[in-house]
């Protein structure tokens, strides 16, 4: 077998899709991201599993269903029989090293609970706080300072002025992957970074931040009046979330001044993959190297008058960037526009480096996108997303809670609000950004019928394939 391939993965926190310069936003600037898009395959529609982290990430990791996995919601643990793929590649002999969140558990209390994930080097830090901020926050102690000494307030709402580059948490884990990457060893490495950026509060440095004119950019996707055909959850949102402020009591530009600050730390963390991108060509380990980049879920930032997250299930939420590269083996330059799912990345890396990919496994791989020409019929006829209860703290301010399933094909999109009566329909021909709610249109209940068929066909589906069958009977 040919020598394996490094791996550098990267994931973001809260990164939508709509955030790459090549991929069409005219507006932000990533020039580290399209060289990647440039040299690798960029997927540009690719949905989370769920648009909260735990569950989200505890199910890319291991190339299954949040409802599989049975870790649906923020604060609780991954079960210790599920299988990371990091512990996976550990296993097959690669030197795994972890800088940033890891959240496959409970954090709140300044601390996660570590699986059996695989990762020999585990600088682990939330990022958040003080109190989350873990192995970066201590780091910041022996180099003299704390938390409140090198983040500020800031003026921007949802935002904080980080007062060092040096100082920030997404600098601090590229050092340490860095770090981690120079040590002598032999075989493969792994290196997971996951910064808490572009999570809210947006930590930008001003250097970044000022490359932003609030007032050139588009404010967030919004018609007055389109809540009242949405559900309560969403209305509850407008009105109260976001700190002291919903979405109605900020203004324009103030709305814009948060986009900014959110492409402030985009921009930020393009800078730090440029700086890991040099140090791979220098060494000349680039060419040998996989790199994956993607998010744990999108934010929706004040698009239909919703900030963050919560049981929402539009595109700002649950599609994500997604590129792989690796010189010689995936294609340059290709950008696929079909619909792929996060749970597919495991088993893509167990086909690239010619593993088997094990019956427990839920995603598909997504090798034969890579060869010469592009499969028909689609990849997939359409992706899928959950909401069980997922944040509950966040759901509304009357904590109610939430359970969504969320099935989503090129033409069309229902999310169901199970033991409710409302719901969500769009027909993404007509309407891609989701404003006109077709639920109860009686002109789409077929389409309706047809859509409720199939996520609940899909949830059936998303059954635990294991333990396996042994036998006839």
């Amino acid at each position: 077998m040919p020598t394996r391939p490094n791996i550098l993965w990267i994931c973001t926190e809260h990164q939508r899709f709509d955030t790459i310069h090549s991929l069409g936003n005219e507006h932000i600037r990533t020039p580290n991201l399209d060289r990647l898009v440039a040299e690798g395959t960029a997927f540009t529609h690719a949905f989370c599993q769920n648009s909260v982290c735990t569950p989200s990430r505890s199910s890319f990791l291991t190339g299954r269903y949040p409802v599989t996995t049975r870790c649906r919601q923020n604060g609780q643990n991954l079960p210790d029989d599920e299988v990371l793929i990091t512990r996976v590649l550990h296993d097959e002999g690669y030197d795994c090293g972890l800088a940033g969140k890891l959240h496959v558990s409970a954090a709140f209390h300044g601390s996660e609970r570590r699986v059996d994930d695989g990762y020999r080097m585990f600088e682990w830090s939330h990022g958040s706080t003080a109190a989350h901020g873990g192995d970066w926050v201590t780091w910041l102690g022996k180099n003299g300072k704390t938390f409140d000494d090198v983040y500020k307030r800031s003026p921007v709402i949802f935002a904080r002025e980080v007062t060092e580059r040096k100082y920030h948490q997404t600098t601090w884990c590229f050092d340490q992957a860095l770090s981690f990457l120079t040590e002598e060893r032999e075989g493969p490495w792994l290196m997971s970074i996951n910064p808490f950026s572009a999570h809210d509060p947006f930590d930008l440095l001003p250097e970044f931040y000022d490359n932003y004119d609030p007032d050139a950019l588009p404010p967030p996707l919004w018609r007055d009046g389109e809540l009242d055909a949405k559900p309560p959850f969403q209305r509850a949102a407008y009105e109260k979330r976001g700190g002291p402020k919903g979405y109605a009591g900020t203004t324009e530009r103030q709305r814009c001044e948060m986009k900014a600050a959110y492409y402030a730390t985009i921009e930020h963390i393009d800078a730090e993959i440029g700086r890991l991108l040099d140090w791979l060509d220098q060494t000349g380990q680039g060419e040998n190297t996989l790199i994956i980049f993607t998010a744990d879920h999108g934010d929706m930032g004040g698009d239909h008058g919703i900030f963050q997250k919560g049981p929402y299930l539009y595109d700002p939420a649950v599609r994500v960037p997604l590129i792989f590269s690796w010189p010689g083996t995936i294609p340059a330059g290709r950008v696929y526009d079909g619909l792929v799912e996060l749970v597919d990345i495991v088993p893509t890396i167990h086909e690239l480096l010619g593993m088997d990919i094990p019956q427990r496994v839920q995603g598909r791989s997504l090798v034969s996108l890579f060869g010469e020409g592009i499969p028909e019929p689609a990849f997939r006829d359409g992706v899928y997303s959950e909401y069980y209860n997922a944040n509950p703290a966040k759901t509304s301010p009357q904590r109610k809670r939430a359970y969504l399933t969320m099935w989503r094909t090129d033409s069309y999109k229902v999310v169901v609000y199970h033991g409710e009566e409302f719901g969500e329909l769009y027909d993404l021909a007509r309407d891609p950004n989701e404003f006109d709610n077709r639920w109860d249109d009686p002109e789409y209940r077929q389409i309706r019928a047809d859509m409720l068929k199939a996520c609940f066909d899909k949830a059936v589906f998303t059954m635990d394939p294991m333990p396996p069958r042994v036998s006839g009977f």
